[in-house]
């Protein structure tokens, strides 16, 4: 794992950025994984700029969607594929058919689990995953404790992550659950980025950066990555002046 600490959000969402648009040049058609939430809005914003420029060409590659809370209507604003779709997907013009998205709504979470993972199978898995962390150290909505040797799956949300994510929505959503792809699938993605800004994400960092593998800060398995990159900013690190 490669530490990279940054003056502020924008330098650490450009070193990011930098990572990405080289891979797109090198893998193309690859399979490419980006999470929602905050952390990732610039880097993603930088990607549709590169695209524009024609650095790169964002319509021929495939995405698959990260993870998606249970029970709700991808329409919600809330929705991760709805972030997805208004800081990527749409500006870029994919093609729908470049898309795999979970059906969270859907009878069978079971199938839906399936169908992700044949999805990364029929790609030759991931080519690179872009992550944010959570407070409690999640990485997805892979949360302290999950089985590391687990595929995309269904799981209870922590408290916590139940509490944070109460600010995308304008409504009172129930967010008890969520689906996933699994700490197996990113571990085997050829590049892993995970980015983290501000005061609040100082323990799971500092826990990373510690080197010790520990589940319930899912965050730590990084570290048994060929290729992964740790990039944050100042305010993310402890001690730090």
């Amino acid at each position: 794992m490669k530490l990279i600490v940054t003056k502020n959000y924008e330098e650490m969402s450009q070193q990011a950025a930098e990572i990405i648009i080289k891979t797109f040049q090198s893998q193309p058609n690859g399979l490419y994984c980006f999470a929602g939430g905050d952390t990732p809005v610039k880097t993603l914003q930088l990607l549709c700029k590169a695209h524009e420029e024609k650095l790169i060409d964002l319509t021929q590659a495939y995405y698959i969607e990260l993870d998606e809370w249970v029970g709700l209507d991808q329409t919600n604003s809330g929705s991760c594929l709805a972030y997805l779709k208004k800081n990527l997907f749409e500006p870029a013009h994919i093609p729908l058919d470049h898309i795999h998205a979970f059906n969270s709504l859907s009878k069978n979470l079971v199938e839906e689990c399936q169908r992700a993972n044949q999805y990364i199978s029929a790609h030759n898995g991931l080519t690179l995953t872009l992550l944010g962390v959570g407070v409690n150290g999640h990485l997805g909505f892979n949360e302290p404790g999950v089985n590391p040797n687990y595929c995309a799956h269904i799981i209870n949300l922590d408290e916590i992550t139940q509490s944070v994510g109460k600010k995308y929505f304008d409504t009172n959503e129930i967010l008890s659950q969520g689906i996933t792809l699994g700490i197996k699938q990113l571990m085997e993605s050829q590049i892993v980025i995970v980015e983290a800004n501000g005061v609040k994400k100082q323990e799971p960092i500092q826990r990373a950066i510690n080197g010790d593998i520990d589940i319930m800060c899912p965050v730590t398995i990084i570290n048994n990555h060929p290729q992964a990159y740790l990039i944050v900013d100042r305010a993310a690190i402890k001690g730090d002046d």
